[in-house]
């Protein structure tokens, strides 16, 4: 079983695998964002036999650390790496045996091509993964027996995560945090390190349409406006007159911005919302709908269930297991 992050004093040691080819930015990914919490995390970063790793870009790192360092882990991380290592379905022996030194129940995370490395270890066999979407196509043919979802940002499966490429490596690492900690902690890493707090897992990688070269007349004013006005209703016609433009053209320009229309966006906002208070207060559940803008408790109920197949009211013991709970509130 997974160390319970949250309940333990001693700091949660996090282990980096540097592997031939791995890309930069990934392997900095989990450094930056747990080390934002020192006294929460302890980051390490090894290679294989401690010998210098080439990169995807024109250097080599060079790391204290040999493959030892995964037995004291309580969570690993696997950066993107050169996928050709893993195409025959298996891994060099040298990265083998220093899988083999991981702690049963330890956590494992995969950053992009990553997952290429997890499943021909057999780690990620029977189970949902995804990978970058550019890889999506060779990945399910070289390893079937995978679960793949190529459509998301991050897969959550308790002891074994995956995401998708480059920033979505920041995602699932301040999802952990955040399960870890709570969003009042992982906020505050957002913050510091100048990033969005959340983007759920089940968000779509990219968006198909090309972002508009102008964005002086795109919508960012009105999806402001919108999250600071999420207990009070928000039609349409509020949005595109603060975008100054009409419902047809704002509606277009939207889903060409963020993937999605306006009333999809703005229950997803409402949603994450209540999520955050779930996590941070004690408010009853029929107080936080309002608060977000939804009509009653049973509408926050539905939404939510929809989103992430849980009640307010599991989701509140997730995270804090002994909220002031109020014993009239149902599910």
């Amino acid at each position: 079983m997974v160390m319970d992050a949250r309940s333990s004093a001693v700091p949660h040691h996090v282990v980096v695998l540097a592997l031939d080819g791995v890309h930069p930015f990934e392997l900095g990914i989990p450094s930056r964002i747990f080390g934002t919490v020192p006294d929460k995390y302890e980051v390490s970063t090894c290679s294989v036999d401690g010998a210098p790793v080439a990169t995807s870009s024109d250097f080599a790192i060079t790391v204290e650390l040999d493959s030892s360092a995964l037995e004291t882990a309580d969570t690993v991380i696997i950066p993107a790496c050169d996928i050709a290592m893993t195409l025959d379905g298996e891994l060099p022996s040298a990265v083998s045996d220093a899988l083999a030194r991981i702690r049963s129940g330890t956590r494992i995370v995969s950053i992009c091509t990553g997952a290429f490395v997890a499943a021909a270890a057999g780690l990620l066999d029977g189970r949902p993964a995804t990978t970058h979407w550019n890889h999506a196509e060779l990945f399910h043919r070289t390893f079937p027996k995978v679960h793949l979802d190529p459509d998301v940002l991050y897969v959550d499966d308790g002891d074994l995560l995956t995401s998708a490429g480059a920033a979505a490596g920041i995602d699932v690492c301040l999802h952990l945090v955040r399960r870890d900690h709570g969003s009042e902690v992982a906020n505050m890493v957002a913050r510091r390190c100048v990033i969005p707090p959340w983007r759920d897992g089940g968000q779509a990688q990219y968006i198909e349409q090309p972002v508009p070269a102008s964005v002086s007349a795109g919508t960012a004013t009105a999806r402001l406006w919108a999250l600071e006005n999420l207990g009070s209703p928000v039609t349409m016609d509020d949005l595109a007159t603060r975008a100054r433009m009409s419902k047809r053209t704002f509606a277009r320009r939207f889903r060409d911005e963020v993937g999605m229309s306006p009333g999809r966006w703005l229950i997803q906002q409402r949603i994450f919302r209540a999520r955050d208070l779930l996590e941070s207060t004690d408010l009853p559940i029929d107080r936080i709908a309002g608060e977000v803008g939804f009509a009653t408790g049973g509408s926050l109920r539905q939404h939510l269930h929809e989103a992430i197949g849980v009640s307010p009211r599991t989701y509140r013991r997730t995270f804090r297991p002994d909220p002031l709970e109020n014993p009239a509130e149902r599910g």
